[in-house]
């Protein structure tokens, strides 16, 4: 088991911050975590040092040491080029890499000083937020890609051409410029994010309340939230049959498999299904 928090940045800033979190595994044998897209870039602080953790494209099983204490700082979708630079997001799709690799080795060097007189997990993440804070006033965010991901996160989505038209740009355009910020085209960026609305209308107490569906959801305490066809509907999917394929294609399992895992302990980090952080 383990125990995951997360929280809104009070110093970073929240336009490209999505959250702090940190993360406590129990001590015992090693375990494989499933971790899903989410469209998010994290950084990332554990015993195995200061890591960059891309977009992911695919579902991935990940190691996870008993005991392991992690920390991180997650980026909202396109807004990594705060701790990026001019690096293209998508040269790190589905990589985790060393800090130093993309800020340098002086500044890793010198975040990691700071970091190893952090007293927790706790602490570690604030001193993230307190170091992606000191970055803000030498980045410009790219106002484009903002209102083309909000644009993308909508039930509805957005069609391509009439959303460049929006933007003042050419489809290539639109697809190169939101490819380059979050790793991944517009397409799968909607439906990553379509993908994890529907992970967030999941949750016991979302939804309507109508039990539309819940023969479906699994047991019984399926009651607990919407049923998969009220999920379905709630994220912009067609159907539920709909959603099953795509949950199928991010998650590698059927719908039910993934939410009793979320079910079983609290949500992870990095899109994760259950109890585990990059």
């Amino acid at each position: 088991m383990s125990a995951y928090t997360e929280w809104r940045p009070s110093v970073a800033p929240g336009r490209q911050v999505s959250c702090l979190w940190t993360r406590h595994h129990a001590p015992g044998p090693s375990y494989e975590q499933l971790v899903v897209p989410d469209g998010c870039v994290d950084l990332v602080w554990s015993d195995a040092g200061l890591q960059v953790v891309g977009a992911d494209l695919a579902p991935r099983s990940v190691p996870v040491r008993g005991g392991a204490e992690l920390a991180g700082l997650r980026f909202r979708p396109g807004a990594a080029g705060l701790l990026l630079g001019a690096r293209p997001a998508r040269e790190l799709r589905d990589l985790q890499v060393p800090l130093a690799e993309v800020v340098g080795a002086a500044t890793a060097e010198r975040l990691g000083e700071r970091l190893a007189a952090a007293r927790g997990p706790r602490e570690a993440a604030a001193e993230l937020e307190a170091f992606v804070a000191a970055l803000v006033p030498g980045w410009e965010p790219d106002r484009v890609v903002e209102r083309a991901v909000a644009a993308l996160g909508r039930a509805q989505g957005a069609r391509l051409p009439e959303l460049a038209t929006e933007l003042g740009l050419s489809e290539r355009q639109l697809r190169r410029r939101v490819t380059d910020a979050v790793g991944y085209g517009p397409k799968t960026l909607h439906a990553v994010l379509r993908f994890q609305r529907a992970l967030a209308c999941a949750r016991p107490g979302h939804g309507r309340g109508t039990g539309e569906g819940q023969g479906d959801g699994g047991g019984p305490d399926a009651g607990a939230g919407p049923g998969l066809a009220e999920v379905a509907a709630l994220a912009g999917y067609a159907d539920q049959a709909h959603l099953t394929r795509e949950v199928r294609r991010w998650a590698g399992v059927p719908p039910r498999v993934l939410l009793g895992r979320r079910a079983a302990g609290p949500d992870g980090a990095r899109g994760q299904a259950s109890g585990a952080s990059s």
